[in-house]
């Protein structure tokens, strides 16, 4: 899964954002990933000067700038609300990701049924026992934790939406996959699947935690909720 999220309008004070939408929280709910690149920049300017906000000095530099990266230390100083202390932070974090860039993030990307597949255990794939899997996921599809959920047969009586979910909010997770095993060889869902599948996605909906896929697993083969229009 992918977050789009959309620049603040320009003249907004962070004291007038609802708790959620302020780049700070939304950073710690959601992942750096979900923020605009004005919201970015706002969490490392700080705070603006009298009669703008810092949400605002963020647009105008963003507008002034456009290879912010680029702009270097003498330019960005003369910013009114910038100044020399915040214009030596940026300046610092852009030299901070330029050093860093062309190191490989090592966790997987699990933002296809293919993927996820290839995430479950061999074991578990050959397994004569259902396991119920859940992964968790910042917002590009990367692999922030996994649990086993449950062993056993896979009843929506038997799978509490609780379980799936207390690591997601625990772990600011943006999304969650879930995916078991049939041991039948068969991936076609069953009726209790379905119901598994359609209460995990209610549960999700409420938390603002979507259920991104339930993939169903036999060996080599998969059945993917999400790719039969099952989960919208």
């Amino acid at each position: 899964m992918s977050a789009y999220a959309a620049p603040a309008a320009a003249g907004v004070f962070l004291r007038d954002l609802h708790p959620v939408e302020r780049p700070r929280e939304k950073l710690a709910r959601s992942g750096p990933e979900a923020l605009s690149d004005q919201e970015l920049l706002a969490l490392a300017l700080r705070t603006g000067y009298s009669g703008r906000g810092v949400m605002d000095l963020a647009a105008g530099v963003l507008k002034d700038f456009p290879e912010l990266a680029a702009a270097g230390f003498a330019a960005l100083r003369r910013v009114k609300g910038v100044g020399a202390a915040k214009a030596a932070v940026l300046v610092a974090a852009f030299e901070l990701a330029r050093r860093f860039s062309g190191r490989q993030d090592p966790r997987p990307r699990l933002d296809t049924p293919a993927r996820v597949l290839e995430a479950v255990p061999a074991q578990v794939r050959e397994s004569r026992k259902e396991h119920l899997l859940a992964y968790y996921l910042n917002a590009r599809s990367q692999l922030l934790h996994q649990e086993t959920v449950s062993i056993g047969t896979l009843s929506a009586s038997l799978v509490h939406p609780r379980e799936v979910f207390s690591p997601a909010v625990a772990r600011c997770a943006a999304a969650v996959i879930v995916a078991h095993n049939h041991p039948s060889g068969d991936c076609s869902p069953s009726a209790d699947d379905r119901q598994t599948t359609r209460r995990l996605a209610r549960a999700g909906e409420i938390l603002g935690i979507p259920l991104l896929d339930h993939v169903i697993v036999a060996g080599a083969a998969f059945y993917s909720f999400r790719e039969h229009g099952e989960l919208g």
